[in-house]
């Protein structure tokens, strides 16, 4: 007989995919997971589907495929409008509601523009596999349009600007200056690999500012030995479609404007009815748990999760995972009639990868820190682990080696024709500050598909 207690999960992402698996696992309830996409999404690696290293196969998969020796485990393909936090349901955009014994909110993270104009309609953000793919066709179209009409380069057609040097900011900085020397190079020979300029914006003082001083300066010598431009204690003040201005009072022509300076719980989690922590975020219990409404509980990028000194924990697939396998024994804890356990994260350190034999490890408790091309290897043997599919592991796997031997790239196809059409005579018009020709009077609307990107972590 299949279990009396029933579970109902909002995302697929790591947090909704860790609970989902560690109560089949038991068998101490039926499940429900809800999720606007059909596939499980591996945020880690966008940056390199972005920039063509990796196939869309290595960095999603499907979700039933997950579960599909776990019966207790009803995968719904649906997206969230409503959730009743006193009932512990939900209302999906076609009206159908989901009602559980316990309610686990693990909606996953959007892009936070803060409140940057322009910044949601003019740039792509790299928060869903959907991103990566629309940012991957946007750069591949200006390779073809700087290739077909050279007189677009002073126009800003080879002008990439990322804004946040962050982990994703910093590792999307270094993945796009290794496919411009390879792509560039073996694609397009009429263009010079010279001509093109990656600028990484930062409004803080160093690059990577999670990590310790000396992997300020390494990462930082790195990028500017791969030709990226940082521009530190810079903050993009206006995105327009042909250029960006920075407080300086000083702008960049460009058609590619990345955004990666941060996130916010998607927006179902304001119009939830619960209360709010940091970043829009659900305010939790040590034990994952939301005050005042039984039953229910929040996770990964959608909770605001306190650490052991108290500040919030960061947005990270780690959290997200361990988050989830965390409130599942609790759920089995309190359906055995148990009390419950306070969440304690294991960190096990933090990575980054800048490119090719370059990256960052930070590890164990005493944040042992390994530079170079040991710490590429470990960066690439831990996001293998924390692969959900075995033939995920061995495709990425041959993937990355086929790009590290060969110094070639994947897949490099224009499948998003919406992201990757180009108006050039937007925000061409008047002359404006240091040589910019006019201000938007755009509608083209690059990041807008990205708002409400949700049920992920």
């Amino acid at each position: 007989m299949p279990p009396d207690k029933h579970v109902v999960i909002v995302g697929g992402g790591f947090a909704g995919v860790g609970c989902a698996q560690e109560l089949a696992h038991s068998g101490a309830a039926r499940i429900t997971l809800i999720d606007r996409n059909n596939y499980h999404q591996f945020q880690p690696l966008f940056y390199q589907l972005a920039t063509s290293q990796l196939a869309p196969r290595d960095v999603g998969i499907s979700i039933r495929k997950i579960f599909r020796n776990r019966p207790v485990v009803d995968v719904k393909l649906a997206e969230v409008a409503k959730v009743d936090p006193e009932a512990r349901s939900v209302t999906t955009a076609d009206g159908h509601v989901y009602k559980g014994d316990f309610l686990v909110m693990a909606a996953g993270s959007e892009a936070n523009f803060l409140n940057t104009p322009g910044a949601g309609r003019n740039s792509f953000p790299l928060y869903s596999l959907v991103d990566a793919e629309r940012l991957r066709s946007r750069i591949l179209q200006l390779f073809e349009d700087a290739d077909r009409d050279p007189a677009l380069i002073p126009e800003g057609a080879l002008n990439f600007v990322i804004v946040g040097a962050g982990p994703t900011g910093t590792e999307m900085a270094g993945g796009l200056a290794d496919m411009l020397r390879t792509t560039v190079v073996s694609e397009y020979p009429d263009l010079a690999s010279s001509a093109a300029r990656i600028h990484l914006v930062e409004h803080g003082h160093s690059v990577l500012g999670a990590f310790s001083d000396r992997a300020h300066d390494y990462a930082l010598k790195v990028l500017q030995r791969q030709g990226v431009e940082v521009r530190l204690k810079t903050k993009v003040t206006a995105v327009e479609p042909g250029h960006v201005m920075l407080s300086d009072g000083s702008s960049i022509r460009t058609r590619c404007v990345i955004w990666a300076a941060g996130l916010r719980a998607a927006s179902i989690a304001g119009a939830s009815g619960l209360p709010l922590g940091h970043g829009g975020r659900i305010a939790v219990e040590s034990d994952l748990s939301v005050s005042g409404f039984p039953g229910m509980y929040a996770l990964g990028d959608f909770a605001d999760i306190a650490g052991a000194d108290g500040s919030p924990l960061p947005q990270l697939g780690s959290v997200a995972l361990q988050s989830g396998r965390c409130a599942a024994k609790n759920i089995e804890a309190q359906i055995a009639g148990k009390s419950t356990r306070p969440f304690h994260y294991h960190d096990k350190g933090i990575m980054a990868m800048i490119g090719r034999n370059a990256a960052i490890a930070e590890v164990g408790e005493h944040r042992h820190e390994l530079h170079g091309v040991l710490a590429y290897t470990m960066w690439l043997g831990v996001h293998l682990a924390l692969m959900t599919s075995l033939q995920v592991k061995i495709e990425t796997f041959i993937d990355w080696a086929w790009d590290y031997f060969s110094r070639g790239r994947g897949p490099q196809l224009l499948d998003r024709s919406d992201a990757a059409r180009i108006n050039w005579h937007e925000d061409a018009d008047l002359e404006g500050p240091d040589g910019l020709r006019g201000t938007s009077t755009s509608t083209s609307k690059p990041g807008e598909e990205s708002r409400g990107t949700s049920e992920r972590h």
